[in-house]
């Protein structure tokens, strides 16, 4: 059984019933939540919108690979209405966006069947408040795999 975190997001319609669809589908098709933290109101982040986002962290224990988590989460995405993933750092309005942050202590760049890219740990997660700090609350002596800090260290140090 492998151990992966997550962070969800979204900013468009109903944002908390957006997170609890998004939970209880990767529940359904993921694997067992083993935790999640309280939903955080937080502005855009790479982009400019009047509509601020709700972010949460979970954790989940897994039979699936990686890759398949990443095809698994994308479906999701797709299943609760998102049409378009963000590319080329260009972001935009989300009703729900699923990232994979860490898979055990793995550090990889894959690819997936489909051909998508997954690079564990999230390359970007540790620039992100509102990532570290859902994730700092379910997972605090965490130990990010490649920085050696954990994740209250590394939220703190975004807070200045």
């Amino acid at each position: 059984m492998s151990k992966l975190y997550l962070g969800l997001g979204t900013n468009l319609g109903d944002k908390e019933q957006n997170l609890r669809n998004a939970v209880e589908k990767i529940e359904e098709q993921i694997g067992k939540v083993i935790s999640l933290s309280a939903f955080y109101v937080t502005s855009p982040w790479g982009f400019a919108s009047e509509n601020s986002f709700l972010n949460a962290a979970a954790g989940i224990e897994t039979l699936l690979s990686p890759c398949a988590v990443l095809e698994r989460t994308q479906a999701i995405e797709h299943e609760l209405g998102r049409r378009h993933k963000s590319a080329g750092g260009v972001y935009t309005d989300r009703i729900i966006d699923i990232d994979l942050l860490l898979y055990d202590n793995m550090v990889a760049s894959l690819t997936s069947p489909e051909g998508n890219t997954l690079n564990l740990p999230h390359p970007l997660m540790t620039q992100r408040d509102f990532v570290m700090r859902p994730l700092a609350e379910i997972a605090p002596e965490l130990v990010h795999p490649v920085l050696g800090k954990t994740m209250r260290e590394l939220a703190s140090e975004l807070k200045g």
